[in-house]
């Protein structure tokens, strides 16, 4: 890893760049990609407002392994994406959800249905359930926790897609448009969901209050060859040619397609999650 205002080289766990003092937690400008230097909230290079609280958000579960990336985009107001991941017992499991912009609290019913659905995940797991088994609980659950935020008549409403990443398994579960790829080393992605989408273009299922109950669909397979599973919203994959990042860590390759995603025009809130797997 380097830092961002120097080019110097940097540990995983490092705050601060030993070489130039950067700290290296700073969020970089979405418009230009230049890292913040000093505490005005704007981009020394640009002038473009940086990030604030869920505008831009990074998490790793450990330095190398799997990791996320959230960020408001450049023609969004607020950032209603949410992602949400964690580990035990040899499993990773992480949930990514897109808030339906044209409901309200968009990204309150996204954040719920992530964070709820891996706590569930991971109850189940190890409680000894089968991971297509726990997947539709877990977004069976997601739903009804989104569907008691509101009414019909006002229902807050978000896309879902989980995946469980065990030694030799993968498992992908999810309801809307909100995507899941994986990634082998040394060969093409492959897109593992089918969009709910109808003919005109509009998603046809959804968690909300105003969604008809519908359990999550699930593919589980056994990957061939190491890579990475890759969950995703709208904001990244309408912007995807096919080339994915081949070197860096997890965290570094979600950079580099946020980084493609504002480059191509950010249109949308972009969520990346990038989580290591393989054969056993």
């Amino acid at each position: 890893m380097t830092c961002s205002g120097c080019g110097h080289a940097v540990s995983p766990g490092d705050n601060f760049c030993e070489n130039c003092g950067l700290n290296l937690h700073t969020p970089a400008c979405t418009a230009c990609g230049a890292a913040a230097t000093d505490d005005s909230g704007f981009c020394p290079d640009c002038g473009t407002r940086l990030p604030q609280g869920r505008d831009h958000l990074e998490t790793e579960l450990e330095p190398g392994g799997a990791a996320g990336v959230t960020d408001l985009g450049l023609r969004r107001r607020r950032n209603e994406d949410a992602m949400a991941l964690g580990a035990a017992g040899g499993l990773t499991v992480a949930v990514v959800c897109d808030g339906v912009a044209t409901s309200p609290r968009a990204d309150e019913a996204a954040q719920a249905a992530a964070d709820l659905a891996v706590e569930r995940l991971l109850a189940d797991l190890g409680g000894g359930a089968d991971a297509k088994e726990a997947t539709v609980r877990a977004c069976a659950a997601a739903a009804s926790a989104v569907a008691a935020m509101g009414t019909v008549e006002d229902a807050p409403a978000c896309t879902y897609v989980s995946a469980v990443v065990a030694p030799g398994e993968i498992t992908v579960g999810w309801l809307g448009d909100s995507r899941a790829y994986w990634l082998p080393e040394g060969g093409p992605g492959r897109l593992l969901t089918t969009d709910d989408v109808a003919s005109h273009g509009v998603i046809s299922s959804w968690l909300g209050a105003d969604a008809e109950p519908e359990d999550a669909h699930v593919l589980s397979f056994s990957p061939d060859l190491p890579g990475l599973l890759l969950a995703c919203t709208d904001g990244l994959w309408e912007y995807l040619t096919g080339d994915f990042p081949a070197a860096g860590t997890p965290l570094e390759r979600a950079r580099l397609l946020l980084r493609h995603a504002l480059d191509s025009g950010g249109r949308d809130n972009v969520t990346i999650v990038l989580i290591p797997g393989g054969p056993v």
